[in-house]
């Protein structure tokens, strides 16, 4: 009942907000004498929906719905209304004497040309030279979600999105043709609206028109420094002639994990038990409980929002705002973020434009702990390791424990404790455009991106055993980002016959500053006042800052000759407090060149099949500085802490705790990439395809020290890395008419490899107390697995028995029997889409797959290793019990891991198709949109994750416990699974 009103007000509070604007912006609006109504279609007699209808000269207009009507109310007979659609001939038709006006449109060829959003500017698609994809708001309108990551998940060639958990708080990372550094970041740079930002979580998909992906280095180098992993521009929604448009959509929607695992029943538990010698009063423990029904849950999800657009003769605007809401599939899980948007443009006079685009969020989530065991306080780990034989609580209401341990049951790990996290962020630019000329125009921008984020811990002082211990913990972590941006650019075009020339220049400064706050303390009188002030003992207190700067020029040449011979050229310096002062300017070139061989005479005979053939070439050099600790990444830092006593007073003291390298610099990613872009069949087939090979020199790695230096290591520019691949897209549209079905095809194939690390061995995520599982050398990828090769169980003795490195059987194998078992990098991934509409209903299905990937199922050896209290997976009841029994599951031995070693034992294939999303929508038709005085109606299902094939035995095999690490990947350690999702959803114009 509370969620209820909660939401009314939100909605009371938003509209007045939107109308309050609203009557703030100025539309002109003509005297109503008469009414024209009438249909628009297309040169085959087919509607055209979307078509702007304008009277001349006023800010007075209209679009036509999804069967091409239109109605307009105009002030006189001698008014003129203009028709303009994109791809279309505009017409300008006088309203005369008639109240029915049906319009045919014809193709326009040059019209036809798509813009695409490119670094500081737009390029028509057919001049475009570097390697660029692109989803449209068609992506983001066919079905909803959160995070637009999801939505264009599977979209594009040469893109991964990464999608490591499946809990509502968790983000997802993006991958430009693979992995590009080691100790830096590898996600590509996020623009918004010409705002640099990395939080992406607070992104709204519905404000998002359309997102450009530059995926290779002639393209991205006009960022610089920032471009090494690739760039993603975000264009937001704008206004669009004609009146005042509202839309409101709302969807809801419920989720639940696809799958369970078996384990162990209270009776097989207690075997177990007995079999280990473990002795206790089991009358004490009768119970049956199933953990996995306790933790995992039914989600839900809800999502509202309302926006109103427009464009006038001099403004343009949109504004809009909404409410997302969504609890997990386990138990406390959730999230909820509210956005406001306000996209304005104005036009002050003929050669002055401004304008402002600035998006205010508030955001909220409660996480769960995952990727830990069950006495570290993991969620997922502890609902399958929990013994069934006891219940939830005690009779005096405290947490079970596990009857030969003190680990708590699961739940005490998600109702234990009170944890939020909350953010408050604003994203936005000002800027104002000059055209001192038709040909030279001057932009200036202003951005922010300002966020403060507030943590707060609690836990229980009496529920919990570690609460009772330590009397309750109380946590407060507050951090603060400050990001600025002003750049400015002079563009000049010229067209002179058969040539076209245009020249950008520009400069930017960039100033980032960050703040973290955090307090801890302990000893709690009562659970009734939670804020650290109430704790009787600081435990720990610290406060830090750090803040980096950059500057950079810029510059681009494009040219073409008759649309036949394109050039584009960038360079960019860029300058960073990062680095050292000998190193403190990167520079970074790059060009590309494009020949439209379907322009040329001797492919004339083939221009009936063959529209359109290019062929692309582009290299260049991107820098990248995103290393942990970048702000003073060159200094030898000083840190705080090692205080030592000195005539009975604790004095402060200091320690140097990073090694000073002057000589620091830029990770360099260098890249050559080649491609073809052909349509034929009048654009109805559409294919793409590129190969590319990146280099990344001079990688900022943390390497080993001699130890008479006073280090144990530091950061250098060390190695090389390569990834090359191949990329394929396929559009076409298969039928049109009444059924249309068109089709996406693409697959990307990436090939990562660690050529030169000077000898170095980086070993990392270590698993469950075995050891380390991910091991990058030269000559191999990243992050493959490191192990024993298993060789089944001895039918005398029931222990593992592994494979030696000179191919002989032992049961104790030496550390350097250990070899390489599995590679978390597939073979290839790809996904597909096939819409279909037929009147007013459309379908869409959307196809995923990965292949030929491993993942190391290191949940398994916490559930089959059988080496203390915790329960087991079902498939140890066939384990080794006497001599002469014939199975692959060895013994158990308490206390002892030599059985559940790192090994090919828990190396699976973790190949997978999914059908991500079908979608089933219904467009009311017109008769029944004009009686409730609506522009659209549109309803909607929505299955997400429906149905997996694969052969992982795990939960779900797109998961990563290590996150967006580099050098450790595909690892499956009690991870929380996707879900599969049902959304029900309406969209409402008017």
């Amino acid at each position: 009942m509370k969620a209820k009103i909660l939401q009314q007000k939100i909605s009371i509070v938003l509209l007045k907000s939107l109308f309050i604007i609203l009557l703030s912006i100025p539309i002109s609006v003509e005297a109503q004498t008469k009414n024209i109504s009438g249909t628009v279609t297309d040169e085959a007699n087919l509607p055209l929906p979307g078509v702007s209808i304008l009277v001349k000269g006023t800010g007075t207009g209209t679009v036509t719905d999804v069967d091409g009507n239109y109605s307009l109310a105009v002030a006189n007979e001698g008014a003129l209304l203009v028709f303009s659609f994109i791809g279309y001939t505009s017409q300008e038709v006088a309203v005369g004497n008639s109240n029915t006006l049906n319009i045919s449109l014809a193709p326009d060829i040059k019209s036809l040309e798509e813009f695409v959003v490119v670094g500081y500017g737009e390029q028509s698609r057919k001049d475009i030279t570097g390697a660029v994809s692109v989803v449209g708001s068609e992506v983001f309108d066919a079905r909803p979600n959160n995070q637009f990551g999801n939505l264009i998940q599977g979209k594009m060639a040469g893109v991964q999105v990464i999608t490591p958990s499946g809990k509502p708080s968790a983000g997802f990372s993006i991958r430009i043709r693979g992995t590009n550094s080691i100790s830096g970041s590898s996600e590509p740079l996020y623009v918004v609206d010409g705002v640099p930002t990395t939080d992406t979580r607070t992104i709204n998909p519905a404000d998002i028109e359309n997102i450009s992906v530059l995926k290779d280095a002639s393209s991205a180098a006009i960022y610089g420094a920032q471009g090494a992993n690739g760039v993603v521009l975000i264009t937001t929604k704008k206004g669009k002639a004609g009146k005042p448009r509202f839309e409101l959509s709302s969807y809801g929607g419920f989720s639940q994990p696809w799958r369970t695992l078996d384990v162990l029943n209270s009776e097989q538990y207690r075997d177990l038990m007995t079999e280990f010698g473990q002795i206790t009063d089991w009358s004490r423990y009768t119970e049956n409980t199933d953990w996995q029904n306790e933790i995992f849950q039914r989600g839900s999800s809800q999502n509202y929002q309302l926006s109103v657009s427009g464009k006038s003769e001099q403004t343009t605007y949109y504004i809009s705002g909404g409410w997302t809401q969504q609890t997990g599939a386990v138990r406390s899980a959730e999230m909820d973020r509210y956005n406001f948007k306000i996209n304005l443009e104005q036009f002050v006079n003929d050669w002055l434009k401004i304008g402002a685009n600035v998006n205010y969020m508030q955001y909220h989530d409660v996480d769960v702990a995952d990727n830990q065991a069950v006495n570290q306080g993991g969620v997922i780990l502890g609902m399958l390791s929990t013994p069934p034989n006891i219940g939830i609580y005690n009779p005096d209401g405290t947490f079970t424990s596990n009857p030969f341990q003190d680990w708590e049951n699961p739940v005490s790990s998600t109702d234990g404790s009170q944890r939020g996290y909350k953010n408050q962020r604003v994203l936005g630019n000002l800027y104002a455009e000059i055209d001192f000329t038709p040909e030279l125009r001057f932009r200036s921008n202003v951005g922010i991106d300002q966020s403060n984020g507030v943590y707060d811990y609690f836990l229980d002082p009496f529920r919990t055993s570690y609460g009772r211990a330590m009397e309750g913990i109380a946590r407060n972590n507050t951090d603060r980002m400050s990001y600025h941006i002003i750049d400015n650019t002079l563009t000049y075009s010229k067209q002179t016959g058969n040539h076209n020339f245009s020249a950008l220049l520009g400069s930017v400064v960039q100033k980032y500053l960050w703040e973290n706050n955090n307090i801890e303390t302990r000893g709690f009188a009562n659970d009734v006042v939670t804020t650290t002030s109430a704790g009787s003992i600081i435990q720990s207190a610290s406060n830090t800052k750090s803040e980096k700067a950059n500057a950079s020029f810029l510059g681009r040449i494009t040219y073409d000759f008759n649309e036949k011979y394109l050039l584009t050229a960038n360079f960019r310096a860029d300058g960073s407090s990062t680095f050292g002062p000998g190193n403190r300017w990167g520079y970074f070139p790059s060009f590309s060149v494009g020949w439209r061989l379907s322009e040329e005479q001797f492919m004339k005979p083939l221009e009936s099949t063959l529209n359109d053939l290019k062929i692309r070439f582009g290299y260049g050099i991107v820098g990248n500085d995103q290393i942990s600790n970048s702000s003073y990444a060159y200094v030898g830092r000083v840190s705080y802490g090692a205080n030592y006593p000195i005539g009975g007073a604790i004095l402060p003291g200091s320690f140097q705790s990073s090694i000073e390298n002057r000589n620091l610099k830029w990770e360099t990613t260098e890249q050559l990439s080649l491609g073809v872009d052909a349509s034929f069949f009048d654009s109805r087939l559409i294919f793409v395809a590129d190969a590319y090979i990146k280099n990344t020199s001079d990688l900022l790695l943390n390497v080993q020290l001699p130890r008479s230096t006073g280090f144990n290591d530091g950061i250098q520019n060390i190695g090389q890395l390569q990834n090359k691949g191949l990329e394929f897209q396929l559009s076409s549209v298969n039928t049109q008419g009444k059924l249309k079905w068109t089709t996406d095809f693409n697959i990307s194939i990436n090939r990562n490899n660690v050529v030169n690390i000077i000898g170095e061995e980086i070993i990392a995520g270590g698993i469950a107390g075995r050891g380390d599982v991910s091991y990058s050398v030269e000559g191999r990828p990243l992050g493959q697995f490191f192990g024993y090769v298993y060789g089944g169980v001895d039918p005398t003795t029931g222990n593992a028995f592994y494979i030696d490195k000179n191919g002989e059987s032992t049961f104790t194998p030496a550390s350097d029997d250990r070899t390489f078992i599995g590679n978390p990098h597939p073979d290839f991934i790809y996904g597909l889409t096939n819409t279909l509409s037929y009147k007013n209903f459309d379908l869409s299905i959307f196809l995923r797959g990965v292949q030929g990937n491993d993942v190391f199922n290191a949940t398994r050896i916490e559930i089959e290793g059988m080496t203390d209290a915790k329960n087991q997976s079902a498939v140890v009841a066939n384990r080794w019990r006497a001599p002469g029994d014939v199975t692959d599951i060895p013994r158990a031995t308490w206390g002892n891991t030599n059985n559940s070693r790192i090994s090919t034992r828990f190396v699976e294939d973790g190949s997978f198709l999914r059908v991500q999303a079908l979608t089933l929508g219904y467009n009311a038709p017109q008769s029944l949109i004009s009686k409730l005085n609506l522009t659209g109606l549109r309803a909607y299902v929505t299955g997400e994750n429906l149905f997996t094939i694969t052969g992982y035995k795990g939960f779900d095999p797109e998961v990563n416990a290590f996150g967006a690490s580099n050098t450790i990947m595909g690892v499956d350690f009690g991870t929380y699974p996707q879900t599969q999702n049902i959304i029900f959803g309406v969209n409402i114009s008017f």
